[in-house]
């Protein structure tokens, strides 16, 4: 083996050693370093009304829980598709004003360590337009022998609605009740019978009398009768605090109990309660905030 050879062997040598020695000491910064949770956000915008999709990970092990507050409330996080990420859907109130918020985040990895973060999100203002509908005049000012009846069912919403059932069940996403065109939006302010009423908290849909009402992702039936404003109703628990109301019904398919998935018929639409004509109405609450459902179809989608 010639002197030249001898170096040039030497030198690969040396270039190898000094390159298993750098690797060495990026491998042990990398287990000095403690773990870390980062904090994403996925949204059609950040305005009042919208749904959020928060995103967490964990640099390295599995996460076990994952809690925190978002835009003022606590959320109900869920394991995502990693053992290092978990997910939580969130809403912005229609009642929010703009500014920034803090999305607080605490979590546990599965030795037990604790892990914290928190992401900033500022919310920016919308203006939403008015609507002017002739109704039948007890659904302005109900008959006194009514209120009984609607003090009763707003108890009952309120209490059905504030229940937080332990796992998410939208695995497969959400879809539309109903393929008709939306005729109303989301947070118009209603003026009935020129008397200003409560924001539209939710979506109208246009369609005729019998057109079938489907799931629009998987739930346990809670709720399946007539109420006095919104008529023939039918509520889902979709998990973790989310529910569908799906209003005015004509007919009713399901019984309270029942667990429907995406896509299952649970009635048909009509003009039952407080309408101007035959539409289905589809109210998404996502804890204490009610946004427009169609904010979480984009955002998770259908995967049926």
């Amino acid at each position: 083996m010639t002197r030249l050879t001898l170096t040039r062997v030497a030198g690969t040598v040396a270039a190898l050693a000094i390159a298993a020695a750098a690797a060495a000491v990026v491998s042990a910064r990398q287990a000095a370093r403690p773990p870390s949770l980062a904090v994403t956000h996925a949204a059609r915008e950040l305005v009042p009304g919208e749904a959020v999709l928060l995103t967490f990970k964990a640099s390295a092990g599995a996460l076990t829980s994952v809690r925190g507050t978002a835009f003022g409330q606590p959320f109900s996080a869920y394991p995502g598709e990693s053992a290092a990420t978990w997910q939580a859907l969130v809403g912005i109130d229609l009642a929010a004003r703009p500014g920034k918020f803090i999305v607080e985040v605490e979590a546990r990895l599965a030795d037990g360590s604790p892990l914290a973060a928190s992401l900033p999100l500022t919310v920016a203002a919308k203006t939403f337009a008015t609507r002017r509908l002739t109704v039948a005049p007890e659904f302005v000012t109900p008959p006194p022998a009514e209120q009984a009846r609607i003090d009763r069912e707003r108890l009952l919403l309120n209490r059905i609605l504030s229940a937080i059932s332990p796992r998410h069940l939208w695995n497969d996403g959400f879809g539309r009740p109903v393929d008709g065109e939306v005729i109303s939006v989301f947070g118009v302010r209603s003026v009935f019978n020129n008397e200003a009423r409560a924001p539209h908290r939710g979506i109208d849909f246009r369609g005729a009398t019998g057109t079938p009402v489907r799931a629009p992702a998987r739930g346990v039936v809670v709720l399946a009768e007539p109420l006095y404003f919104s008529g023939s109703t039918v509520v889902l628990d979709h998990g973790l605090g989310v529910f569908s109301m799906l209003a005015h019904l004509s007919r009713i398919e399901v019984t309270p109990g029942t667990v429907v998935v995406g896509g299952d018929l649970v009635g048909a639409i009509g003009a039952t309660g407080r309408v101007t004509g035959p539409h289905l109405h589809w109210t998404l609450r996502i804890g204490p905030a009610a946004v427009d459902p169609l904010s979480v179809v984009e955002i998770l989608g259908a995967r049926r």
